[in-house]
């Protein structure tokens, strides 16, 4: 079976011109499948079956593999079998009713109210760097904008005088998404007590600036959530795209529309805004089994 990956490499390097790095994903997923394949003895590649790949991604699923990840494997065990097929190796493509597994996505964390609270009042407001934090959380949770999108806001990209924010999300593709008072009072107290503090007469059209001036990092914006994290005493393992989902989780309690969220979340696809519905389900199911009384 070795000799059949070298033929499909070759095919794939050749005839379809695919990149080095591609061809080693390739490599190194369809090698993994084979040593699945031997520790089961299955000795031929036309002695598997649909099973058989659907219990490789159930093996991958439990140890670890995230869904992304396994989605690609899937991708090249597809390619892999419909190569088999063009070549005459095999006679059926098994893989051709084989989906990728969308339904395995994690679904989204969110923090409940108190939590958020907590969070965004952790920052130590009598110092720069505090009004800072305080006002780039009170944004991020106001707009549910992504992290990169937080860190790479430019000063012309926020209208305060209408409550407004201009976010450049993936694919360069630009929204605007509103902001309420409490994210505006941090922003302007920021703008007004920190901001120039930390530029000391340098030049910087980036709005939220680290101590020497510069723009933030996501890591730097990873570390402030942690730090804020510990000094609330929350329990919870909370990331910086907690406080997004948190937005979309805790509008969508409230009655917002899906689409106006899809929107506000820059999501191209409805279906990933879809998943914040089902926390909201699994969240009432909790709340009624705690309550009911026959639960």
């Amino acid at each position: 079976m070795n000799d059949l990956i070298e033929e499909f490499l070759g095919y794939l390097s050749v005839e379809r011109g695919l990149s080095n790095n591609t061809l080693s994903s390739y490599k190194r997923d369809l090698s993994n499948f084979f040593g699945y394949l031997k520790k089961r003895r299955i000795v031929s590649i036309d002695k598997v079956t649909r099973q058989t790949i659907t219990s490789f991604m159930l093996s991958e699923k439990d140890r670890g593999l995230s869904a992304n990840s396994i989605s690609r494997e899937v991708a090249c065990l597809k390619s892999f079998f419909k190569f088999l097929v063009r070549e005459n190796k095999i006679k059926d493509n098994i893989t051709s009713v084989i989906e990728s597994p969308k339904l395995w996505k994690k679904l989204p964390f969110a923090l409940d109210l108190s939590e958020v609270e907590k969070l965004l009042k952790a920052p130590n407001i009598r110092e720069p760097m505090g009004v800072r934090d305080r006002a780039m959380l009170e944004l991020m949770y106001a707009t549910g904008m992504r992290v990169s999108e937080l860190i790479n806001l430019k000063m012309d990209d926020l209208n305060i005088g209408v409550g407004f924010v201009k976010c450049l999300g993936k694919g360069q593709k630009e929204r605007v998404v509103p902001f309420g008072s409490k994210a505006k009072e941090w922003i302007v107290r920021y703008l007004d007590k920190s901001r120039a503090s930390f530029l000391k007469k340098k030049v910087s059209n980036f709005l939220f600036l680290t101590r020497l001036g510069k723009s933030m990092s996501r890591q730097m914006f990873w570390k402030i959530i942690k730090k804020y994290t510990r000094e609330a005493r929350i329990k919870k393992e909370i990331t910086p795209h907690s406080l997004r989902h948190s937005f979309a989780t805790h509008i969508l309690e409230r009655g917002a529309d899906l689409r106006v969220v899809q929107e506000m979340l820059g999501h191209s696809d409805i279906s990933t805004t879809q998943i914040y519905t089902h926390i909201n389900k699994d969240r009432l199911k909790s709340i009624h089994h705690k309550f009911h009384p026959r639960p």
